[in-house]
């Protein structure tokens, strides 16, 4: 039987972690926009995040235009984080491609800062 994979661990204090078993997710200092709304209130867009697995692909309409995205998912517990843009079909939207939309309910400061 396989063994799940061991959380990535990210090095200094400023350091986002899954809201619900506390795993790491991502560095403040990847953190491109505090300005976004996801499917339950505030939301980052951040450059990359961690210990996660990746949904399919899907075509949605967001507040900003058709987008295709995949839902993101903490590896270790399964919480769904919020979403990677793959393709934004608006040239004002293209620089979101490849970040994620992380809700802010969904990930804890770690490290007291």
């Amino acid at each position: 039987m396989a063994h799940p994979p061991v959380p990535k661990k990210l090095t200094g204090s400023r350091v986002y972690s899954c809201s619900f078993c506390r795993s790491h997710s991502a560095y403040h200092d990847d953190i491109v926009s505090k300005a976004f709304q996801g499917r339950h209130g505030r939301a980052y867009l951040f450059n990359d995040v961690t210990n996660i697995t990746l949904g399919g692909k899907e075509d949605r309409m967001l507040m900003t235009g058709l987008h295709t995205v995949r839902d993101v998912f903490c590896t270790p517990c399964g919480n769904l984080m919020g979403w990677k843009y793959e393709t934004a079909y608006e040239t004002g939207q293209k620089y979101k491609e490849g970040k994620f939309i992380v809700e802010k309910a969904m990930v804890l400061h770690e490290g007291g800062w």
